[in-house]
């Protein structure tokens, strides 16, 4: 019996604070997540899915990060990295779309010198909503 991969964790932004939010659940509809200062901001990078596998390649090159520290909104258990701009997979009961690879900003820097060179191809992956709803902590991801 193979087990399904989930949500960890979730997590918003907000305004003047470096850390990520903890969040048992997330409201998302075609802006973004609702109270994330990045809501409705930037089409093409409205959700930041992460996995934990980022969170690993740091760790085995000597960087010990605190989940949300990526900046990411979800943090899942399995790694999407390979998914392509246009797929489309669900979390419980919302259908995502990668919109594009996330990019590597000077705030990895910050945390650590050597992090943006790490995690360059793999911090994890921008979506948008097909479809609005509620994401909760445990949901299942199904691509």
């Amino acid at each position: 019996m193979s087990v399904k991969p989930c949500v960890l964790e979730l997590f918003t932004s907000v305004e003047d604070k470096r850390k990520r939010v903890h969040k048992e659940k997330l409201e998302l509809d075609e802006n973004g997540v609702l109270e994330d200062k990045f809501y409705a901001k930037n089409n093409n990078r409205l959700i930041l899915i992460t996995s934990i596998a980022a969170y690993a390649l740091a760790k085995e090159s000597g960087v010990e990060l605190e989940y949300g520290s990526l900046g990411e909104n979800i943090l899942i258990d399995k790694n999407i990295n390979y998914l392509s701009v246009g797929n489309q997979f669900k979390i419980g009961e919302i259908v995502l779309e990668i919109t594009q690879n996330c990019t590597l900003c000077k705030g990895l820097s910050i945390i650590d010198p050597k992090l943006p060179e790490i995690l360059k191809n793999d911090r994890g992956l921008f979506a948008k909503t097909v479809t609005n709803g509620i994401i909760k902590k445990g949901d299942l991801v199904i691509i």
